[in-house]
């Protein structure tokens, strides 16, 4: 009989991409604060979704340099289980709830894409580094203090998507202010029979539950973005027209729970 969570299912269960949930990550976190065009951000909503009128257009451009474990040992295996990813948080409502929608999102390992395509994360390939600090003082290390500067950066196809630096200034930021709102998702699933390919087999809203998050040494300063113009690429739509506070943090949590908002089939 053939066992795993995810595919490739196997005799032994153990060569599926990823284990079954809870599912563990840590990681350091740049996240960049921005408002873009409001019918920009709009345009990018699902239905059920509808846009924070309040916010007019404000996203988080999040870099995030992880480490994931699930059930076993995988933190002895770090080729396969740490990941860098880069994603967008908008601010929307779901009915009158405030609630963070990902319409865009990046991975740089095969493992973090299956975890997202299986919980309604828009995951795509791409290459994304950020500054990384170190305990040992010294020029390279990128000491947590006041006018220290990270940059961060997303690649695609050999095109660059997005790039942004932040230069600390005090340690009172409030992670709040990233991570208030609950994360909703879209499972989508296309279907792949004939006359069929409008109607996906799976399409809802997913609201995912943090447990257990851990939020440390939350640093705010100022910050910058650019999405320069890419082919084939519409990350550029939502071009900053303003940016507003960085925030450099380290965080945990574990996901277990998925909750369904609305299936859109029906």
């Amino acid at each position: 009989m053939l066992q795993g969570f995810a595919p490739p299912l196997s005799p032994l269960g153990r060569a599926n991409i990823v284990a079954a949930p809870p599912w563990h990550i840590a990681g350091d976190i740049i996240a960049l604060e921005f408002w873009a065009e409001p019918t920009a951000v709009a345009a990018t909503l699902p239905p059920g979704l509808a846009p924070d009128v309040e916010s007019n257009g404000r996203v988080i451009a999040a870099f995030a340099d992880c480490q994931f474990t699930a059930r076993d040992d995988e933190l002895l295996d770090p080729a396969r289980y740490q990941c860098r990813e880069f994603y967008l948080l908008v601010d929307a409502l779901w009915k009158e709830t405030p609630v963070s929608w990902i319409p865009y999102a990046f991975a740089d390992n095969d493992a973090s894409l299956a975890r997202g395509w299986l919980k309604g994360s828009p995951k795509r390939l791409g290459s994304i580094f950020q500054t990384r600090t170190f305990p040992v003082p010294g020029p390279a290390a990128a000491m947590i203090a006041p006018e220290t500067r990270f940059g961060a950066s997303l690649s695609v196809h050999g095109q660059r998507l997005a790039h942004g630096s932040l230069t600390l200034r005090r340690d009172d930021g409030d992670a709040f202010a990233i991570l208030g709102r609950p994360f909703v998702h879209r499972r989508y699933f296309p279907n792949l029979n004939v006359g069929m390919r409008d109607q996906p087999a799976i399409d809802e809203l997913v609201r995912v539950a943090h447990d257990d998050l851990i939020v440390i040494d939350v640093w705010c300063g100022e910050a910058q973005l650019e999405f320069p113009q890419a082919i084939g690429e519409e990350l550029q739509e939502m071009a900053p027209i303003k940016v507003g506070d960085g925030y450099r943090f380290s965080m945990s949590c574990s996901t277990s729970e998925f909750v369904v908002l609305q299936d859109l089939t029906k």
